[in-house]
Formats: structure tokens, C-alpha cells, sequence
């Protein structure tokens, strides 16, 4: 596996979540993956990337 490219037991684990929910959200544009060679793959800069932004946004949301 190429460092920081992540297929989609690693983003589960990653994540500590289910693969089938990985699966799903990458279905549903949740999480940004490519599918190369008929296996989904997953940047884990974008998943923090992700993160963060998902976190400010709910810190914002306690400061109102």
C-alpha cells in the first residue's frame, strides 16, 4: 500500500467504523475515493481534511 493511500478496510479502520458503512458513504459522495482496479481508494489527507472541516463547523455552530 502506497503511504497516505488508504483502500476501504483500511478507512474503516481508520475511521473505527464498519467497512459496509465506508461502502456506503463513499456510494453516497460522502467520502471523496476513486475506484482503481475494481478496489475503491481512499487519500487519508482528504479524510482529515474532512474531519476538521466537519469539526469547525460544529464548533461554530456552539458559539452562536
Amino acid at each position: 500500500m502506497r503511504e497516505g493511500i488508504l483502500g476501504i478496510k483500511e478507512v474503516a479502520s481508520y475511521l473505527k467504523i464498519k467497512q459496509q458503512t465506508v461502502y456506503r458513504l463513499v456510494k453516497q459522495r460522502k467520502i471523496p475515493a476513486l475506484k482503481i482496479g475494481g478496489q475503491w481508494k481512499v487519500k487519508q489527507e482528504h479524510l482529515d481534511k474532512m474531519f476538521d472541516e466537519m469539526l469547525q463547523d460544529k464548533l461554530k455552530e456552539f458559539q452562536l
